[in-house]
């Protein structure tokens, strides 16, 4: 990752706040642990459709401009500009602590999404394996999983998968917003070019993983123009299943977000800006449950439109997950201890 000068919106929660008054330095990698004694997170939210997830890395270094979990490093006094891309916590007793929880006896197997927040492929997992530790867990127990990722490093887990999916169930969702790459690069810097992306579903699929694509975000006037052209190759390479939701910029991430996107697309800027603008009632966000992932007007309901009626053009279903079923979730049968008469 290429160094840049430390960049972070104010954090609302801090009590002081750092103002250079000579250069700059510049921002670089640095991973923190958190020794925290739970690993499971449980959503509250009525807009998403899983209710367990798990989140190895907090942080993450794909620094996609748009990205809503910004504000999470806030809470751990940290910035959600620079500070969220270089400054990872790892969780390195993960693995553990997802089998203690299933230990648990009131845990009845229900289905974990990896992950909730920050891309559980990022960068650091080629080394430090904990969303391969915490997958194989699952497959030991199981536990049915859900994978959301940016990542192209999932393919070499695929014989985790693989057993999650003959075994358990498992659901897969690549995230390709774009098509166009220059653009990619601009929003998503550290992330394989949506081109990498699409290989990746197409390995997924041939391996028999059920694996949906998610065209997320789409940010009104930039990538909406991808639309067709993301969901058309995305069938191509075998995904079943195809959502979106619409960009949504929560507290600092409006600042991270425009900031790039004057830096990296000056001609674009206002045109991008405006049609924000005109799918969140005049603002550049809308906190809403309900219309914080779809937006509304005319502008929102013409990318809604759109994406439903190619999806059904290209045959894919409107869904990332797997339809419910019974869990297959069992605990281990451990051996029991030998009494031992001499």
């Amino acid at each position: 990752m290429k160094a840049r000068p430390v960049s972070n919106p104010p954090n609302p929660w801090a009590s002081t706040e750092v103002e250079y008054l000579d250069e700059i330095p510049p921002s670089r990698l640095e991973v923190l642990e958190d020794h925290s004694r739970e690993v499971l997170a449980r959503n509250n939210s009525p807009d998403v459709c899983f209710t367990w997830s798990i989140n190895p890395y907090r942080g993450c270094m794909h620094a996609c401009a748009y990205c809503y979990a910004r504000p999470t490093h806030e809470y751990l006094s940290m910035g959600a500009g620079t500070d969220f891309e270089t400054r990872i916590v790892v969780k390195p007793h993960a693995p553990e602590l997802l089998r203690e929880a299933f230990e648990r006896p009131r845990w009845q197997g229900e289905p974990i999404v990896f992950s909730g927040v920050t891309d559980c492929y990022q960068p650091l997992e080629a080394s430090l394996r904990l969303t391969r530790r915490c997958l194989e867990v699952c497959a030991e127990y199981r536990n049915p999983v859900g994978i959301i990722t940016k990542g192209v490093l999932i393919e070499r887990d695929l014989d985790v998968l693989q057993t999650l999916a003959r075994e358990a169930q498992l659901w897969v969702s690549v995230s390709v917003p774009f098509h166009n790459p220059e653009l990619a690069r601009a929003m998503e810097p550290y992330v394989a070019t949506p081109k990498r992306r699409l290989q990746t579903i197409e390995r997924l699929a041939a391996a028999g993983i059920d694996v949906a694509v998610s065209v997320a975000p789409i940010i009104p006037g930039l990538n909406d123009e991808d639309i067709a052209k993301v969901l058309t190759a995305a069938r191509q390479a075998g995904a079943a299943r195809a959502h979106y939701t619409l960009l949504r910029l929560p507290g600092p991430v409006k600042e991270v977000f425009e900031e790039r996107l004057r830096d990296k697309l000056p001609l674009r800027a206002e045109r991008v800006l405006h049609r924000i603008r005109e799918t969140r009632g005049g603002e550049l966000s809308d906190p809403r449950f309900k219309h914080r992932m779809r937006g509304e007007g005319l502008y929102a309901e013409t990318i809604e439109r759109l994406f439903d009626t190619t999806a059904r053009k290209v045959g894919m279903r409107m869904s990332t997950m797997t339809e419910a079923a019974p869990t297959p979730f069992r605990r281990p049968t451990r051996p029991s201890a030998q009494l031992s008469l001499f």
